[in-house]
């Protein structure tokens, strides 16, 4: 079966706003920040054995009969849908035997640490447990076009971006819905001689019930803390109960990897990295967020600060015609239907610096990555 190696996904821009600068007047977001060369030693690790690769025997087995019977009373996202997905689907729409998978292939999007030299083997599947208006993968995620997949497929693609694309982890990107299938997978892929580290790639959308099935899978955690509000949540994301969600989520992918390590060569072997996309007009509940991974997780904590939101999906879109008043409709959402300013994006760089936390990627580095 071929997979297209086209990505749709927009890669991350190769550089960040320019750092605002002392001025005579100098604005109240303004920073210095604090370059570390090399690899502080609480961080560095000598070797590193994927966590697959320490699972017992029994422990593999007690994770398939678990991923099984969860996709036979489903429970593994905050939806809770309860349904038997080998004989009917709930809100993402998938069933049991397959997932479904838009792009397989080498990816250079990612973080610096995470796609290194050779790229990150990356795997989006198609579909989601949110409906993000913004959502800037929109094409895969919120459609279910691709190819299903079964977690034998899986792994022998795995497999493939390991010995061909020489990739140096397997990126799994919303993989909330089909958990069950991308456990099993990764245990088959196992057997067949997968040895490198698996990343989570996520919006944090999960329940602990789930991270709790990948725990001994994953090496790398890359959930994303969109939004602080629970209104916003429910206007932008469309998941009234994401706040509380990524909250125990984030900590309990943090209570089982800790702080992002790396080998001597600069590439992540495991450790939770969070990202926060900045979005317009939000930038209070950026600066929330910061303060709340400082005081609750850890102030060691790895941390993107993005700031290429731009408007898609279905921002911007003008709302139907009304056809009393005429009118080509409303535009819809149009709070966030810019870009970010620079200062949008310096405030919560700058809270975060605040709150204490010091690890941020910087995706303009060459050479050594960002560390």
């Amino acid at each position: 079966m071929k997979l297209t190696t086209t990505l749709t996904r927009p890669l991350l821009r190769s550089h960040l706003p320019k750092l605002l600068t002392p001025s005579p007047s100098p604005s109240p977001f303004s920073y210095t920040p604090i370059r570390h060369l090399g690899i502080p030693p609480a961080y560095l690790l000598d070797t590193y054995i994927p966590r697959h690769q320490l699972l017992t025997p029994i422990e593999v087995s007690k994770k398939r009969s678990l991923a099984h019977a969860h996709l036979q009373n489903c429970n593994l996202c905050p939806r809770r849908c309860n349904v038997n997905r080998y004989h009917k689907t709930g809100t993402c729409m998938i069933g049991a035997e397959t997932a479904k998978v838009n792009v397989i292939a080498p990816h250079r999007g990612e973080e610096p640490c995470i796609q290194g030299y050779c790229g990150s083997g990356a795997v989006f599947f198609s579909g989601c447990n949110m409906r993000c208006v913004f959502c800037q993968n929109h094409e895969i995620s919120h459609t279910l076009s691709g190819h299903d997949l079964t977690p034998t497929d899986l792994a022998t693609w795995y497999l493939r971006l390991q010995n061909v694309g020489k990739v140096h982890n397997i990126n799994l990107v919303t993989p909330e819905h089909v958990v069950p299938q991308v456990v099993l997978s990764i245990l088959e892929a196992r057997e067949m001689g997968l040895s490198i580290p698996v990343v989570y790639n996520t919006s944090s959308f999960d329940s602990l019930d789930s991270l709790k099935l990948l725990d001994g899978v994953v090496d790398i955690y890359l959930p994303d803390f969109k939004v602080w509000r629970v209104e916003t949540a429910r206007r932008l994301l469309k998941a009234e109960e994401y706040v509380e969600t990524a909250k125990e989520s984030i900590k309990a992918m943090y209570g089982q990897v800790g702080d992002l390590c790396f080998t001597s060569d600069g590439i992540a072997k495991k450790g939770v990295l969070v990202r926060h996309l900045v979005m317009p007009g939000l930038e209070e509940e950026g600066r929330e967020i910061m303060r709340w991974l400082a005081r609750e997780v850890s102030m060691d904590l790895y941390v993107h600060v993005m700031e290429q939101y731009r408007p898609d999906a279905y921002v911007g879109r003008r709302k139907r015609r009304n056809v009393e008043g005429g009118g080509d409709g409303e535009v819809r959402y149009k709070e966030i239907n810019r870009a970010v300013r620079e200062e949008e994006w310096g405030s919560v760089r700058e809270a975060a610096v605040q709150a204490g936390l010091w690890r941020f990627c910087e995706v303009n580095e060459k050479g050594g990555f960002h560390l």
